[in-house]
Parts: C-alpha cells; sequence; structure tokens
C-alpha cells in the first residue's frame, strides 16, 4: 500500500504519525474510564474486572515479538494499518456484542492485538525514517502522542458517555481509530523491505537480542515501569470512585475520569521532560530516581489516599508524574542500544517485557482487593504496596545490568 499524497520531511513525518496515533488510542482507556458502571451493571467482581484489564495486555504480549519483529522485514507501515484496522474492529465489536465478561474480554483482547500492531510500530515506522540525530525527540514524541490519547481517553469517554451511552463511546472511539488510518495511509511514505543479502540470522531468533545487556535491562525496568503504570491506569477511576464514596462526596470537586486525564497529560508532560533530563543528566541516574520515587508513594497512596478526596487526586497526579518520568527514557535507551539490523526485535522484546508486566499488575490489584474483603483503605494500601516492591526489584534489575547511555546523553552514574 503505498502513500497517495507527496512525501513529507522527516520532521513532518514525526508529527503527521503522532497526531495518527492520538486518533488510533483516544480511545483505548474506553474501559478503564467506565469500570465502575460495568462492575455494577455486569455484577462483575474485581478479580473478574482486573482480568478483563488485564486480558488486552496479555494480547498485546503474546502479539507483540511477531508483529514488531515482521518490521525487520516486511514494511512497518503495513503492520500499522493492519494494527489500526484491528483497533477499529475492536472498539465497534465492543459495542455491537459486549453483555458481560467473556464477550468483554473476547473485544479488549483484540484492541490487544490492534496496540501490538500500533504502538511501537508506529516507533519503528518512525525510527526507520528519521536519522540518529532526530530518533531520541521522534521516540519523546511519540510517547506523547501516545500518553495524550491515554490521558484524553478518560474525558473523552466519560464525555460521550453521558451523552451517547457505553456503546455509542466505543462507536466513536472506532471512528477516531479510522481517521488515524487514513493520516497514516495517505501522508506515510511506503519503504522497501530490507533485500535478502541484509537479512543476517532467522526472523525470529532472539538470542542476539537477549544477549545485549543494555537492551535488556532497559526492558527489565520497562517491565516494572508498565506494571505500574497500568495497574494505576486501569483501576485510577475506581480508586477515586471508591474514595468519593467512603469520604461522603456527593459531588467531588472534580470528577475521577477529569483527574484520570489531568494525571494523563501531566504523565505525557514527564515522559517529554525525562527524556530531555535523561540527556543532560544521564539516563541511568534519571531512571533509578524515578523507580525509587514511585516506589516510596506507591507504599503509601493506598493507605493515605481514602483519608480525602482531595488528597487521594493530589497524590495520583505526583504519582503519575513519577511513573511516566522514565517512559520514554527507557524506550529511547532501548531503541538505541540495539542493533540496528535488529531493532524490531529489540523493541519487540522490549515492549513484551513491559507488557507483561502491564498484564499481570492490574489483575493483581483486583486479586488483592477481593483477597483483603473488597474496596477498603486496607485493600487499596496493599494493593499499591505490591507496585512499590515491584518497582525495588524491577530498579536492582536495571542496575545489576549496567545499561549504557545514548550517544548525546550526558554519563551519568
Amino acid at each position: 500500500m503505498a502513500s497517495i499524497l507527496p512525501n513529507l520531511t522527516p520532521a513532518r513525518l514525526v508529527t503527521c504519525v503522532c497526531v495518527a496515533q492520538v486518533c488510533a488510542q483516544i480511545g483505548a482507556y474506553t474501559w478503564p474510564a467506565l469500570l465502575p458502571q460495568f462492575i455494577t451493571g455486569w455484577h462483575l467482581t474485581n478479580r473478574e474486572a482486573g482480568w478483563i484489564t488485564g486480558l488486552f495486555y496479555a494480547a498485546y504480549t503474546l502479539s507483540v515479538p511477531i508483529l514488531v519483529t515482521l518490521t525487520d522485514r516486511v514494511d512497518p507501515r503495513v503492520v500499522y494499518l493492519t494494527g489500526v484496522a484491528l483497533t477499529i474492529a475492536s472498539h465497534w465489536g465492543f459495542a455491537a456484542f459486549a453483555d458481560g465478561f467473556w464477550s468483554a474480554a473476547a473485544m479488549r483482547a483484540l484492541a490487544g492485538i490492534g496496540w501490538a500492531g500500533t504502538y511501537m510500530t508506529g516507533l519503528k515506522l518512525l525510527a526507520d525514517r528519521v536519522d540518529a540525530a532526530l530518533m531520541s525527540r521522534a521516540v519523546a514524541g511519540h510517547a506523547a502522542s501516545i500518553g495524550i490519547a491515554g490521558a484524553v481517553s478518560f474525558v473523552f469517554a466519560g464525555t460521550l458517555d453521558r451523552a451517547l451511552g457505553w456503546r455509542g463511546t466505543f462507536v466513536a472511539a472506532g471512528g477516531a481509530a479510522a481517521i488515524g488510518w487514513l493520516i497514516v495511509f495517505l501522508w506515510a511514505p511506503a519503504r522497501e523491505t530490507s533485500s535478502p543479502q541484509h537479512r543476517d540470522g532467522a526472523l525470529f531468533d532472539f538470542r542476539p537480542v537477549l544477549r545485549n545487556r543494555s537492551a535488556m535491562a532497559y526492558a527489565a525496568a520497562y517491565c516494572a515501569h508498565t506494571w505500574e503504570m497500568n495497574a494505576l491506569r486501569g483501576w485510577v477511576v475506581a480508586f477515586l470512585a471508591y474514595v468519593v464514596v467512603a469520604t461522603g462526596h456527593r459531588s467531588p470537586w472534580i470528577a475521577p475520569t477529569v483527574v484520570a486525564t489531568a494525571m494523563g497529560f501531566i504523565g505525557t508532560w514527564a515522559s517529554v521532560a525525562g527524556n530531555e533530563v535523561s540527556i543532560r543528566l544521564g539516563r541511568q541516574r534519571l531512571v533509578r530516581l524515578a523507580m525509587l520515587s514511585c516506589a516510596v508513594l506507591a507504599a503509601g497512596i493506598g493507605f493515605l489516599g481514602p483519608r480525602s478526596y482531595a488528597l487521594a487526586a493530589g497524590l495520583v497526579l505526583v504519582y503519575g508524574l513519577l511513573i511516566w518520568l522514565d517512559s520514554s527514557s527507557l524506550t529511547a535507551g532501548a531503541a538505541g542500544s540495539a542493533d540496528p539490523r535488529r531493532r524490531g526485535a529489540t523493541l519487540a522484546i522490549h515492549s513484551m517485557a513491559g507488557y507483561a508486566g502491564g498484564f499481570v499488575g492490574p489483575i493483581v490489584i483486583g486479586a488483592i482487593l477481593d483477597g483483603s474483603g473488597g474496596m477498603s483503605p486496607l485493600g487499596w494500601g496493599l494493593a499499591f504496596m505490591h507496585i512499590a516492591l515491584v518497582g525495588l526489584v524491577g530498579r536492582f534489575v536495571f542496575v545489576s545490568l549496567a545499561p549504557r547511555d545514548l550517544v548525546g546523553d550526558r554519563a551519568g552514574r
């Protein structure tokens, strides 16, 4: 599928793909944004709700090694357009067929496959078309577009749900993704696949990637990072809705979905700013500081938040900032540490490691809540405490593998 319109400059291509990503993923968190009403309306347990959330990331984890690795041989644009098409199908399928646990789980799993064909393949599309000097900032801009989409997704869902109902909201999410598909189809240039003489080794031989200690260090940290990010993003609205009820606030000063959106915007800014800081401070140093700060805050947010809605909202916003602070830095570190011939495979392993954590995190939150007798200050405290422990383990592995900084980064130890 060749692009129809004239090719763009590299900088404009980055902008084009970033806008497409916002459109494609603006409905990504419609499910967690509307989670409280699904739990009530479908009589779901917290564990079942966690599984529906987690299956999105499980499908992503299983699909991403195949889809992203294929971009080392197939034009990433083709894989990207396929992924967005699956995203459209998942949203419209949810609107048409979802009526309980199994149907919702199936559609969210399909959405996860679409995400696998969209997120890192969009990054690979850019990495193959921009020079090394632009790549780190292209990665940050790409991460920002995903962050903006995730942030807007909560208000997008909450606003449209009041006007159209949840089925209409999912239809609108599919329509936005269709716009993203058209943007890349029309403006992103097609690219020739690699010639046979440049195809070193078997396509799905990941052993060279796994031997790359620097790339694996960033992947291990990304696993812990995505574990906590998706646990928070998957349950933040439910957590804040619980605090509203527990503290007797009938009309909170700012709705939980709006807090979640603000969290996403703050996190997006932190991700971009964090990449710039890592260039100046040292990538390793920034990652170590961010992971330690997250662990400290996670240990207290669940116990302290239920005391006051204002306190809970404030802690969520600060926690979101700290979680996202090293997001771009980790992915740029993996991409920059990769052998250019295996960049797709490296990003596949990086993303698989991250979203394996992203799959488990929301499920563990639900299991801890049910195991502690339901939503309560103790339940939420223990749920977030487990994230602190995961973050500390991830930080230990990251330091042990001793990753390198990138070209242009100030060395930081």
